[in-house]
């Protein structure tokens, strides 16, 4: 508590003692001198807080570039002869303080392939530590300007690449600690160091010199460089472009100002979303669970056993994975307009956790941002850096689907409503609503195909679909997984494994560590994603061991977990197929330099690897290896597969709409040239889904006050078509493995690691698809995967 008082008053002291301190007073400026205080009471314990203050002379040493450089390097303390601790034993004892007691800190060779010691991180370590990797990810770039020869790519672009590896390492973990175990403790942390993140790393492209060196190497355009280097030092160079390295100071500190705002409202947003689906509940009696099938009843009833309810409850949540199955076999349909209403408000549940005005919030200062860089709309600026290039082009795409899909929805509707007559089912005068769609749909399978989903469940669980994506990884492109069971992470339920191919001399050789997180759970976000704790490399630092460079990649999902097997529904093996298609994106890297690495590729393109991999669950090939039932280890019948074939195409119009609706709504949103002061996003909403003509019984799949993808991060805002765009391309390459007769052809499996999978940003997207493909691609497949070949476009938009 002393020390955080008086770590503030020195702050204070020193600016106001140099005249080269910076003007605003920052948490790390306060955290450097509240490490000082604490290395100072390490070697002079004898010393009094106020004796310190009275008599020590204060110095700040950072080294301003040119002469106002808003960083600091370090605080040392000269106190007075009577103390006796000299400046050297202060920043030792800083020093060894620091990486005695913090685990970040501190190097992690005594770990399995240097994985993080997840046992010994505590929320309270992370802010300490981002202090450091900051600092230290300022000096390396600050090496870099006061680099006294001609800027090379070596000495500039190679050097940028490999800056501020401490910070990226300690970055990688708290943010897959925010996604994957975010407790209350964390989120206060999270809270406080996003913003200064942000004004971080807006200082590093405002960083005098900095952007002068990497545009010289640009401007030099030197003819010797390889094609992946002559493509990073372009990557460079959009980057600081795109954070506005060419803007003047002002328009630089507004640009900071955004960001750091941005960044506060994302994780707002996201935590917002994350707490109502933690806190509500639907608690129930075995007989509300009437229609539900025996995998979804033990889920709820672990879900009540999590929450403390009494023996003979069962909880509903707003999990996806418990949510959506209720949705589909709940025959009550009162408790599935409860749950609908519910889940289809997350953001607006609580008066205190109200997304909607942060979404309007985020919109305006996006748009500010494409202004500054000379844009009409956020999109147009978004857009510029996708394969897609122009708002138009995705527009084009999204309307031609659109209108297909609507149209096979309308018939889809008509047939579950006529449904409804034949079984006697009243639905009243409003007819079919969005809390009965998945219900009927799953009826009408049944009688259409007699194809019942839930008699597939027995047959796909966790652990035999698990087998089933590793048999296929090794199939396509030789890897091996061995679970680590001796390797501790930061939860139970995560499973580590490590990766192998078999070298050209014979031995194993490692790939990748793999983490699996399957499991939903108090404190982790809903949805399911791949993440990284270390990025793929060669561009080591000398001396750093080369196990550095192995990439560590993470997949979650969020599968209900009961008591016995977890039962997978085919969505959900589909979902731990798509979530390794990314993972093998990450693992199959093999690039030079960490910034074109694995995932770091046009977002239009990064799903692409992770669709693609889908495609090998649905081969009967694969089904009759894995696809083994539970309690007895039989195969699946012949008999219902051949119904799952039949029924692929069922219930297309449904989520086809659910997903294009959420696309457009997006692109339209972006495309706003003027937020009115009183702009009303859910009107909007309403307004436009009536322009787009939205069937009946069918809303977004994601509404604005929980869509994560476009207000929890940059990533994907004016940019949801990536995934019907990535469908484009997946239903091409996968069409070469089958024009083949082998959906395992080796020679196909080769170019498509090389091209798809290893090569990340080394190669502009657009030329890996033709040198896969030899061939820009072709919409008819992603047409035919969807059954929409047959259905003509209408002109009615009305």
């Amino acid at each position: 508590l002393i020390i955080d008082v008086l770590g503030e008053k020195l702050c204070c002291k020193l600016q106001t003692s140099n005249p080269k301190t910076p003007e605003t007073v920052d948490d790390l400026m306060i955290g450097r001198c509240k490490y000082a205080l604490q290395a100072l009471l390490v070697s002079s314990r004898s010393i009094s807080s106020q004796s310190f203050l009275q008599s020590s002379t204060l110095h700040h040493t950072a080294v301003f570039a040119g002469s106002n450089r808003n960083r600091v390097i370090a605080s040392v303390i000269r106190p007075s002869a009577r103390t006796g601790a000299s400046s050297i034993a202060v920043a030792t004892a800083i020093a060894s303080t620091s990486s005695i007691t913090n685990p970040l800190l501190q190097t992690w060779s005594s770990e399995p392939f240097h994985l993080p010691p997840f046992e010994r991180i505590q929320p309270s370590h992370f802010k300490e530590a981002f202090a450091k990797g900051m600092e230290e990810h300022l000096t390396d770039l600050q090496t870099i300007v006061d680099e006294d020869k001609p800027p090379t790519f070596e000495n500039t672009i190679a050097a940028y690449d490999r800056a501020g590896g401490l910070l990226s390492k300690i970055k990688l973990v708290f943010s897959n600690m925010c996604a994957s175990l975010n407790t209350d403790e964390l989120k206060i942390v999270q809270t406080e160091i996003v913003p200064i993140l942000s004004r971080h790393s807006s200082r590093t492209y405002a960083l005098p010199g900095l952007f002068e060196k990497i545009d010289a190497v640009y401007q030099a355009n030197n003819k010797t460089l390889t094609p992946e280097q002559t493509r990073l030092v372009e990557r460079f160079h959009i980057d600081f472009n795109k954070q506005g390295a060419n803007f003047d100071a002002a328009q630089k500190k507004e640009y900071a100002d955004i960001s750091a705002k941005l960044a506060s409202l994302s994780t707002e947003f996201a935590q917002n979303v994350m707490k109502d689906e933690e806190t509500f509940e639907i608690v129930l009696s075995k007989g509300d669970m009437a229609g539900c099938p025996d995998s979804l009843v033990e889920a709820s009833k672990q879900a009540a056993i999590e929450r403390n309810k009494g023996e003979k409850d069962y909880v509903i949540t707003l999990s996806r994975s418990l949510v959506e199955p209720f949705l589909t076999y709940s025959s009550r349909r009162d408790l599935r307009e409860k749950a609908w209403m519910e889940w289809s408000r997350r953001g607006e549940l609580s008066e205190d956790r109200a997304n909607l005005p942060i979404a309007v919030e985020v919109l305006k200062l996006r748009k500010r941002q494409a202004e500054m860089h000379g844009c009409k709309s956020f999109a147009e600026y978004q857009c510029k850096d996708m394969m897609a290039k122009t708002p138009e082009n995705v527009m084009e795409l999204l309307e031609n689907v659109w209108e297909r899909a609507k149209n096979c929805a309308e018939k889809e509707r008509e047939a579950l409503e006529s449904h409804c007559v034949e079984i006697g089912d009243d639905l009243g005068e409003e007819g079919l609503e969005p809390w009965d769609w998945r219900y009927y749909a799953e009826k009408v399978r049944i009688a259409k195909y007699d194809f019942d989903e839930s008699t597939l469940r027995p047959y796909l669980s966790l652990d035999k679909v698990t087998e089933a994506v590793m048999a296929v990884s090794n199939k396509l492109f030789g890897l091996r997984y061995v679970k680590r069971d001796d390797i501790v992470s930061y939860h139970p339920d995560v499973d580590t494994y490590e990766v192998y191919e078999t070298a050209q001399d014979g031995s194993d050789k490692l790939v990748a560590i793999f983490v699996h997180d399957n499991y939903a759970r108090k404190n982790k976000s809903s949805g399911a994603w791949m993440s990284e704790y270390r990025a793929q490399t060669k561009n080591l630092a000398p001396g750093i061991d080369a196990v550095e460079g192995i990439p560590v990649i993470s997949n979650n999902n969020n599968f209900a977990k009961g008591s016995g097997p977890t039962l997978l529904s085919f969505d959900d093996a589909n979902t731990l197929f798509h979530e390794m298609g990314h993972g093998h994106h990450g693992m199959l890297s093999d690039a030079t330099y960490g910034r074109l690495a694995g995932t770091n590729v046009l977002t239009d393109f990064v799903e692409l690897p992770s669709q693609l991999l889908e495609h090998w669950l649905n081969q009967p090939e694969v089904l009759k290896d894995y696809a083994r039932h539970f309690e007895t280890n039989e195969p699946v019948p012949d008999e219902l597969l051949e119904k799952l074939n039949a029924a692929k195409s069922f219930n297309q119009g449904f989520g086809t709409i659910e997903y294009t609706s959420c696309a457009l709504l997006d692109m339209a949103l972006h495309q706003v040239e003027n937020y009115d002061d009183d702009f009303d996003i859910s009107k909007f909403e309403q307004e436009e889904l009536a322009r787009l003509g939205m069937p009946k019984g069918i809303i977004m799949r994601h509404r604005p006050a929980h869509f994560m993808h476009l207000f929890a991060s940059t990533q994907y805002a004016a940019g949801y078509y990536v995934y019907l765009w990535a469908e484009v391309l997946d239903a091409d390459v996968f069409a070469a493995f089958k024009e083949t007769g082998n959906v395992f052809d080796e020679e196909t499996a080769k170019k498509a690691r090389k091209f798809i999978y290893s090569s990340g940003n080394t190669v502009a997207p657009d030329e890996l698809f033709r040198l896969f493909r030899g061939r820009d691609p072709d919409i008819k497949y992603m047409l035919e995967k969807k059954g929409l070949t047959g259905i003509t476009k209408s002109c009615n938009t009305s």
